[in-house]
């Protein structure tokens, strides 16, 4: 009789229900970061934009910081090549399935779009075996080599193709000598003084002066080496062809027979890499040529590198550690204002390789780096965690500036050469941070505070261990080294040591304190400094198996730590460490700088740390003691015999068995006690140890409806097999959290320390922290006050203690700082328990349970990621603590932290994207960050604020620049497409009698207009097509209005009739040599089909009411019954055979016996006489 008085949330009624639409709500923001295997990049050098493609199809166009668009090709299609049209805001791709594809940047509502423009044809162009693009120099043409030898000409504002150069009619045009099959076409380039004329150069060898105007051949060049590029110098008289051999030749137009100059190799005279791509710019001094690739094979050739060459003096080998897709140089001669001259004037250089973008400054001494205001690469060591920290306070902010500007010296402080578009998004209200953690051991400070993810600042860890950090060091070429290799860009796959792995972060922005845990045990404290100096560190070591004497760790070492004669940078200094041992990966970390308190778990245990006085407060080991991984008495130890281990296997097998047995032999009244939901409350009493405290069982809680629903049925729930608990995972701790609230009595409140295990075991401690006038003479108590074991031994992933009023408790110093209000400390606290299977609400002190909402049992997700998150509305200043999660399907959910009543579910990743679902992190804000790909993190939220995050810009372009879409030959008066949408049942039912109403009367009335329509409204508006075009194409269904439908069909009826009459007439007028007056006859042939069109819209309009969603097939056969009717109205040849066959006239010639002659005449009108 008991479970009838169990509590039950409250049902949320209708105001929540509006609430839910004003907070939350899935948004896809942007993504920050890298593109994921790039494939082809260009540049626009009047709007100054970039554009990169991705081999997914992804094309994502880059200008000034903010402004960012991009876009997605159709099918599972790599971008090969990119063209810009310059000032048009028009781009075209060619993709791998040699198709060809033309893009639009349009502004739509506040930011800009990329949107596909699609041909008349409506499919894209396709160009069979093509093996190179080029773009001629007044852009209007684009050059596509095929592997046949064909050059096929299209044109760049309709991409339709103008003509093809077909390699027979080349080779007839070229001397007797050079008449062999010349191969594919390895590069075209057109002449930049005149654009009839284009190099086609075969892969062979053979360069091929082709004139398109005249469509001849003007000279002929060969090269014996195979060829690889063909780049034009800015006067036109002279081109460079760069070859498989790593060198290069130049040409003069005039002399076809000699080069101008012999074969360079620059990198010879061994065997060389191929030339892949080369460049040839005039500068105010000497020529400039970049190329990349031709490193000596032998030594060399697993360089991927770009080389810079300008006379004999200046000369670099940019060295990047990942493969050189493409580059390109931005010109200030190409740039929208530019003085017309014979140089070029390189400004800088870009390139793009597969995992980072560099870009070097071309116009400064020694050819400096810029730094990169986004597409960074996040990932230049793997990242390894993340955290996000929100409101950073100014001062800490310009700390954090400084320290980066400092690291970036060796930097040239040239502006963003890229810097088109316009960036519409206000100054960011609050400064917020993105750390991740890496697989070097460092730090990375990300401004995440707008949609453009910069990079702020760099820490590393490695000094603190004796290993030098070579990624701040200068990047200048060695004088004596040959070729003259620098180290460029940020990427760098490989670690020194995978201990300095960085696993948790903790920051806490307003006393400037930060923590970082490693993968060897090592946990450092970082505070922020101005000024360079000495630090004294101090290690503690601290060992978590000190009551296990026996125990053997089998691992790695823990790293060995430089204390002394270490200087270091302005920025965030070490000031103490924590060495645990076994020197396991931590993974668990908290951090309350108010107390000067570090919490850290390991897969052993955890350790406290006061580091204020950088002393040891407690440790605990969470090893089962039947089951200590590692020692020599473990059940899997090498010493052990076979014999032993199968014997003890078996053991466990045959108890998880009988475990099994009782549990389903119990009858129904006692399955309630049996469920996995309940917990075992330990309090430890004075005087007893923590092994010897004495277990009390509490009551079973009340079971809460599933989450979100407000029915009275109880969701069925499915049966959750309990964990082992003697799974050696269980010991690891998930979770551990500072609350000052009430643990020993409801009367006073105390600070306390709460660590979850992965075998669902907490621990509750409560605290002893001296006053501030005594911290540093009196030390921190830690006593443990309560126990908690979940039956069903899920992980626990969080907790937090909320008020009476649910308000979460505000982290250290927000109080102080006016950040947040204070805890109501008046009324009772309540800790939530975020475990991988249900979320569960107790009362404080005593534990009591209050709510619970058992998720893995009612639809078998798991929780992966929590976070308790703070939602506003923006119509005022109300807010709310939810609960965010992310569940092992990819699924973005939001409970009520009052209710535990789900509150928003959307579908965000896949489930089959593992990497993305364990990167992810949450805000505070409701934000989130995820890596979609190991260099690209994406962005999302799931409240309804209005964020920075999404990018807001525009595009402006002058007039008359982009070609005015085509006119059709004879225009047609538009007509209003109908409106999609859902009329209910009972709206239409009103409307329907209405309007059969005004249709009746008006097919009674006549119009004196004797003109004839050519088309009339129904035809125009609904017809087969049009419902075809409105049909989904996922489904096969469609949403129709009736009201649309049935005004137009009345409409129609009325119109036509008034219009048909006169040329029914006209057309009906001598039967059988008799003329007739037809037209009575015609008014009642209207009027019968009038009424025939008139009664199949009723039906029509009742049969559509009576549901919202119809499938294609059905309305289509609908309305073509009702065009057949209609037609007879508007083709008046249709309606004369419809008179002839209503009204029939015969005329009887009979003599009688008298001789007279009687003329009868028949008329049969619809079937009577």
């Amino acid at each position: 009789m008991l479970k009838f008085f169990k509590r039950h949330p409250p049902k949320e009624g209708e105001e929540r229900e509006r609430l839910k639409k004003e907070l939350f709500k899935f948004q896809r923001c942007v993504e920050h970061g890298f593109p994921t295997k790039p494939s082809a990049m260009a540049y626009d050098s009047k709007l100054q934009l970039l554009a990169i493609g991705t081999k997914s199809g992804v094309i994502r166009v880059f200008g000034t910081p903010g402004y960012e668009v991009s876009a997605t090709h159709e099918g599972d299609v790599s971008v090969t090549s990119i063209f810009f049209i310059p000032e048009e805001g028009r781009l075209i791709t060619a993709c791998s399935d040699s198709a060809l594809h033309l893009w639009e940047i349009n502004n739509k509502d506040g930011s800009c779009t990329l949107e596909e423009k699609r041909m008349d044809s409506g499919e894209a162009l396709k160009v069979k075996s093509m093996s190179t693009c080029s773009m001629s120099s007044d852009f209007s043409s684009l050059f596509v080599g095929t592997e046949s030898g064909n050059v096929h000409v299209i044109d760049v504002k309709t991409l339709t193709e103008t003509h093809v150069i077909t390699m027979d009619v080349i080779i007839q045009n070229v001397p007797e000598d050079f008449k062999v099959n010349p191969g594919a076409v390895e590069a075209t380039a057109s002449n930049p003084v005149n654009s009839d004329k284009v190099l086609i150069g075969f892969n062979r060898g053979l360069i091929v002066l082709w004139n398109t105007k005249d469509g001849a051949a003007e000279a002929t060049f060969n090269a014996t080496q195979q060829l690889e590029y063909l780049t034009w110098s800015r006067n036109g008289e002279e081109f460079i062809s760069a070859h498989n051999d790593g060198s290069y030749i130049t040409w003069e137009v005039k002399n076809s027979t000699d080069p101008k100059e012999p074969a360079m190799t620059p990198y010879g005279p061994f065997p060389c890499k191929a030339v892949n791509k080369l460049l040839w710019k005039m500068t105010k001094n000497e020529p400039m040529v970049v190329f990349s690739g031709g490193m000596p094979r032998a030594s060399y050739g697993d360089r991927h590198t770009v080389s810079i060459m300008q006379g004999g003096d200046n000369h670099v080998v940019a060295d990047l550690t990942s493969r050189v897709v493409d580059f390109l140089i931005i010109s200030r001669a190409d740039e929208k204002d530019a003085i017309e001259t014979d140089r070029d004037d390189p400004r800088a250089l870009v390139i793009l390789a597969e995992e980072e973008l560099v870009v070097l400054d071309l116009e400064s001494e020694g050819w400096p780096a810029i730094c990169l205001p986004y597409l960074n690469s996040v990932h230049s060591s793997a990242i390894t965690c993340a955290q996000h920290i929100s409101n950073v306070p100014e001062s800490l902010w310009q700390k954090i500036t400084d320290a980066g500007e400092n690291q970036n010296k060796n930097f040239s402080k040239a502006e963003w050469p890229i810097n088109g578009g316009r960036n519409l998004s206000s100054a960011p209200v609050t400064k917020d941070l993105l750390l991740t953690g890496h697989e070097d051991g460092t730090v990375r400070f990300w401004d995440a505070s707008t949609s453009s993810l910069r990079l702020m600042y760099k820490l590393s860890t490695c000094p603190v261990f004796g290993i030098r950090d070579t990624t701040l060091d200068a990047q200048s070429p060695d004088e004596e080294e040959w070729p003259p290799f620098r180290k460029v860009g940020t990427f760098d796959p490989f670690s020194d040591d995978p201990r300095l792995a960085i696993q948790k972060l903790a920051l806490c922005a307003l006393s400037e304190t930060m923590v970082a845990a490693g993968s060897a045990g090592q946990v450092l404290i970082f505070n922020m400094e101005r000024q360079e100096r000495e630090q004294d560190l101090k290690e503690v070591k601290v060992n978590v198996m000190a009551d296990h004497e026996g125990f053997v760790w089998k691992g790695h070492e823990a790293l060995t730590c430089k204390i002394d004669g270490l200087k270091y940078a302005a920025g965030f200094q070490p000031t103490c460490i924590m060495q645990l041992n076994p020197p396991a990966a931590c993974t668990a970390l908290a951090l309350h700088s108010e107390w000067q308190l570090v919490a850290a778990g390991t897969g052993q245990g955890f350790a406290l740390l006061d580091y204020a006085q950088k002393k040891e407060v407690a440790t605990r080991c969470t090893l089962n003691p039947n089951d200590l991984t590692g020692t020599s008495d473990s059940a899997m130890s090498r010493r052990k015999s076979l014999k032993k281990s199968l014997r003890e296997s078996f053991r466990r097998l045959r108890r998880r068995r009988s475990e099994k047995r009782p549990k389903e032999e119990k009858p129904k009244k006692d399955a309630e006690k049996a469920e996995p939901g309940n917990i075992e409350e330990t309090p430890a009493a004075a005087g007893t140890s923590e092994e010897g405290a004495a277990a009390s069982a509490s009551p079973a809680p009340a079971d809460t409806p599933a989450a979100g629903g407000s029915g009275d049925c109880k969701p069925e729930e499915r049966q959750v097999e309990a964990r082992s608990a003697e799974d050696s995972l269980a010991s690891m701790v998930r979770s551990l959290y500072f609350a000052d609230t009430f643990i020993v009595n409801g009367a006073s409140h105390s600070p306390s320390l709460w660590v979850g295990t992965n075998g669902g075991h907490i621990f509750v401690y409560n605290l002893q922290v001296p006053p501030s006038d005594k911290r540093t003479s009196d030390y921190v108590a830690c006593l443990l006050a309560k126990e908690i074991r979940l039956k069903h031994h899920a992980p626990v992933l969080s907790m937090a203690v909320v008020d009476c009023k649910n308000n979460v408790l505000p982290d250290a110093f927000e109080v102080i700082n006016e950040r947040a209000k204070a805890a109501d400390m008046d009324g009772q606290h309540s800790i939530i328990i975020c475990s991988e299977e249900q979320l569960k609400a107790f009362s404080l002190p005593a534990l009591k349970p209050r709510w619970k909402n058992k998720i893995t049992a009612i639809d078998g997700a798991r929780l992966r990621k929590i976070q308790f998150v703070n939602f506003r509305r923006d119509s005022d200043n109300y807010n709310e603590f939810d609960i965010g999660c992310l569940t092992n399907t990819g699924e973005l959910r939001v409970y009520s932290v009052s209710t535990l009543r789900r509150q928003l579910s959307s579908s965000a990743l896949r489930k089959e994207d593992i990497n993305g679902i364990a990167s992810f992190v949450f805000t505070k804000e409701g934000q989130g960050f995820y890596l979609q790909s190991p260099s690209e993190f994406s962005r999302v939220t799931l409240s309804t604020s209005a964020t920075l995050a999404t990018p807001k810009c525009e595009l402006e372009l002058a007039e008359g620049l982009r070609p005015p879409p085509p006119q059709p030959e004879e225009p047609e008066p538009a007509v209003e497409a109908p409106a999609v949408e859902v009329t209910p049942a009972s709206e239409t039912g009103s409307q329907e009698q209405e309007q059969e109403g005004a249709g009746e009367a008006d097919v009674s009335a006549t119009s004196a207009d004797d003109s004839r329509m050519d088309q009339s409204a129904m035809s125009a508006d609904i017809t087969v097509d049009s419902v075809r075009d409105v049909i989904a194409e996922n489904d096969g269904t469609i949403i129709t209005s009736v009201r649309t439908i049935t005004q137009t069909t009345t409409s129609t009826v009325t119109e036509a009739s008034a219009t048909a009459t006169q040329d029914a007439q006209e057309a009906v007028t001598v039967t059988n040599g008799v003329k007739e007056d037809a037209e009575d006859t015609v008014t009642d042939v209207l009027r019968e089909t009038q009424h025939e069109v008139t009664t199949r819209t009723s039906e029509f309009v009742t049969r559509t009411s009576e549901k919202t969603v119809h499938t294609g097939e059905e309305v289509i056969k609908q309305l073509s019954e009702m065009k057949m009717t209609t037609a007879v109205i508007e083709d008046p040849s249709l309606l004369k055979q419809k008179v002839l066959d209503s009204s029939l006239t015969t005329t009887t010639t009979t003599t009688n016996a008298d001789g007279e002659v009687t003329t009868t005449t028949t008329t049969t009108t619809n079937g009577t006489e």
